[in-house]
Order: structure tokens, then C-alpha cells, then sequence
């Protein structure tokens, strides 16, 4: 890492969290090299991220979404950003919430959706160049938005894509659909018969352009069709 110019900035400090040892060393060895930026630790799961987040309270945590056991990225991101409890103290006693990048191989909608959700500031693929990662991090650490290429494309796209229309029954029943219900269920829960909710889970299949439940329960999460 270059060290900053006397009365300069001071660097961004980072957290890297991935699951991939390799990919760690990778990365440690690429910011190593990176200017303004310091690298305070590495996680291997997303509750070690956690702990070493409250303790060492860096600027921005490079956060994998696929971390194995336990905790993923998007709930650690959630933890992270939202204040949620976690081991130690949170932020060292700073007050403040990390930013979080998030560095990752998977660009689907879902993911960059639950991501975004999570509070994510930004989105990036790990086929970025060096470069643009370097600036990524230090417009995280500012709270500016930092997003690749192809991932902000597909944002852009489903902000321009006009939702489904679902009726107003339409939507009780995908929202009674989220919660685990089956159709009986369904059907006591909203004083309709069985064959009723059968016909109107067709229709809302056919509308989000899937064909199973979980399907739909998929795509209403992604739309925000959901209450």
C-alpha cells in the first residue's frame, strides 16, 4: 500500500470478507499494491466478518455473497449496515456503520436485488479491472454508489421494465403464497375456496412469467410485489 502524502487523506481502511482462502490472498495482495487504501483484516465467514467489523471498524467491508456455513453476504451486509447485533462491540464504539462493497462472481437479479436491499453500497463483478475496484472502494467509503458495468445495466433495465398488473385478490394470495401457506390454507386465510386460489395462482403464474410457487414467490420478492 502507498502510503498517503504527509497531511494527506487518510487511507480507506478495508475488510475483506470471501470464503476462498486463495481468493483473499488475492485480493490482499492486489489492495497491498493500491493506493489511499489499507487493509485492516480478512473474514472467512460472515460472523467473523461481524466480530471483525465491531472491533476494528473499517470504512468499507469487501463482501463475498456466497460465504458457506452459515451467515451469507447478504445478511451479513444486512447486520452490518443496519446495526444488528453482533459480537463486540459495534464499530469499535464509533458509532458509525461500515459501508459495504460487495465483490462477487453472481449477477443475477435476485442477488444484486437482495444485495441493494440489504444495504449494499455498491455492486461490483470480480471481473472488474484492478482499477476500477481501487475507485469503487474509495467512492464506497465516500457513501457513493459503485456498481459495474453489466450490473448497472440490469438495474436500470428492471427500473424501466413495468411490473405486472396483479388484481388486489391477486396479491393477497401471493402474499399468503410468501409466507409458506398451501392452497387450503390460502383459502381459509381468505374465505375463498380451494379452486378459487387454484385458478388465480394460474393467472399469477402466467402474469410473472413463472411456474411454480416458489417461482412466483421468487419474482414478487425481486419486483417488489410484495407488502
Amino acid at each position: 500500500m502507498t502510503e498517503p502524502a504527509a497531511g494527506g487523506p487518510a487511507p480507506v481502511r478495508i475488510l475483506v470478507c470471501d470464503d476462498h482462502v486463495v481468493v483473499r490472498a488475492g485480493l490482499l495482495a492486489l489492495l497491498d499494491s493500491a493506493p489511499g487504501i489499507e487493509v485492516v483484516g480478512e473474514a472467512g465467514t460472515g460472523e467473523e466478518a461481524l466480530a471483525l467489523a465491531a472491533r476494528l471498524a473499517p470504512d468499507v467491508v469487501l463482501m463475498g455473497l456466497q460465504l458457506g456455513t452459515g451467515i451469507d453476504g447478504v445478511e451479513t451486509t444486512r447486520r452490518l449496515t443496519t446495526g444488528a447485533p453482533t459480537t463486540g462491540t459495534p464499530t469499535a464504539g464509533t458509532g458509525r456503520a461500515p459501508h459495504v462493497l460487495v465483490l462477487t462472481t453472481y449477477d443475477t437479479d435476485a442477488d444484486i436485488t437482495r444485495a441493494i436491499e440489504a444495504g449494499a453500497t455498491g455492486y461490483l463483478l470480480k471481473a472488474e479491472r484492478p482499477e476500477e475496484l481501487f475507485a469503487a472502494i474509495h467512492a464506497a467509503a465516500r457513501g457513493r454508489t459503485a456498481l459495474s458495468g453489466p450490473v448497472a445495466g440490469r438495474v436500470m433495465a428492471n427500473l424501466r421494465k413495468p411490473r405486472p398488473a396483479l388484481t388486489d385478490r391477486e396479491r393477497d394470495i401471493l402474499a399468503q403464497l410468501a409466507t409458506g401457506l398451501g392452497n387450503r390454507e390460502i383459502a381459509r386465510a381468505l374465505f375463498i375456496s380451494e379452486a378459487t386460489v387454484k385458478t388465480h395462482l394460474r393467472r399469477i403464474y402466467d402474469k410473472l412469467g413463472v411456474d411454480t410457487r416458489a417461482g412466483a414467490v421468487a419474482v414478487a420478492k425481486e419486483q417488489r410485489l410484495l407488502p
